[in-house]
C-alpha cells in the first residue's frame, strides 16, 4: 500500500465478486481437494447461480432464498453410487446472493466459504461425517 493511503484504498474501487469470480473460486477450490475426495464425483459439474430456484426453495422447505448456500444433485453412497444410461451428471450449485451474505456475516474468507460450501455439499451425500470433511478441508491447497 502507498505510503498514506488507508485500508479503504483498497475496496474503493472493488465491486461484490460476480458469478463467474465465485464460479472460479469453486473450481480452484476443487482441483485443490484431496485426490481421494475428488474421485467421489469425477467431473462433477459446479453452477453458480444469484438464487435457488423457486422449485429448490420449496423441495428444501427453506423460508427465504438466502437459506440455502449450496445444493449437490447427483449419483450418491445413498442412491447405489452407480451412473446409468441418460443419468444426468454429479452436479453442485453453489448460490452466490446467500454466499455474500453470509461472508458479510462471518469472519471468514471468500475463499474459504466457497471450499466449506462445496466440501460439504459433496460430502454429506456420499455419506461423510462432519469430522471427515473437517479433515478434507484441512488438507485442502490454499
Amino acid at each position: 500500500m502507498p505510503a498514506g493511503a488507508g485500508p479503504e484504498d483498497d475496496w474503493a474501487g472493488r465491486y461484490a465478486p460476480s458469478l463467474g469470480d465465485i464460479e472460479a473460486l469453486a473450481h480452484a477450490a476443487f482441483a485443490g481437494l484431496p485426490r481421494a475426495f475428488r474421485a467421489l464425483c469425477p467431473g462433477v459439474i459446479i453452477h453458480v447461480e444469484d438464487f435457488p430456484d423457486d422449485d429448490t426453495l420449496a423441495e428444501m422447505e427453506c423460508d427465504s432464498e438466502f437459506d440455502l448456500l449450496g445444493l449437490f444433485r447427483g449419483i450418491g453412497l445413498a442412491q447405489g453410487g452407480d451412473f446409468a444410461t441418460g443419468q444426468m451428471p454429479n452436479q453442485v450449485w453453489l448460490y452466490r446472493r446467500p454466499l455474500l451474505d453470509y461472508w458479510a456475516e462471518h469472519e471468514e474468507s471468500l475463499g474459504h466459504l466457497v471450499t466449506h460450501v462445496l466440501v460439504h455439499e459433496i460430502g454429506h451425500h456420499f455419506g461423510l461425517s462432519d469430522s471427515d470433511m473437517t479433515a478434507i478441508e484441512a488438507r485442502a491447497d490454499g
